[in-house]
């Protein structure tokens, strides 16, 4: 059994996908648009292009998302996805890049459990947590 997580996008989710596989490292595994989708109602012209399903692997982590049409679409809230590394310079790094033109909410900084620790919302408005633990 395994729980993963699963992102909704307000039309960007091909966008994030690709912007998270160049800066988390990871790889999108499959991407599937509205008007690839077997489907029997299309969609209209606007969302045929939009992504209906879409997964990411990283390592053994799988984070799947969508886009959601404008009527059902909602702001992600009281969530995060939580990005642990094993480097305190890693986690800086994929913070600076998930931060860029997105909102810092704790800046990555040492605490009392982790060398680096930050809160942010990506600019796809998804909200991440980046925790580098503290040695055992």
């Amino acid at each position: 059994m395994r729980l993963n997580t699963h992102l909704t996008f307000n039309g960007q989710c091909r966008q994030a996908f690709e912007y998270y596989e160049m800066h988390l490292g990871g790889k999108i595994q499959f991407m599937m648009t509205y008007g690839e989708s077997p489907m029997p109602a299309g969609p209209s012209d606007e969302w045929r292009t939009k992504i209906i399903h879409a997964s990411f692997t990283l390592g053994n982590e799988l984070l799947t998302g969508a886009d959601a049409p404008p009527e059902v679409y909602e702001k992600p809230q009281g969530m995060a996805v939580l990005f642990s590394v094993d480097a305190a310079a890693e986690a800086d790094r994929v913070f600076a890049a998930l931060a860029e033109n997105g909102t810092v909410e704790f800046p990555i900084q040492e605490t009392f459990w982790a060398l680096r620790f930050g809160m942010l919302v990506d600019r796809f408005g998804t909200p991440w947590m980046i925790n580098c633990a503290k040695p055992a």
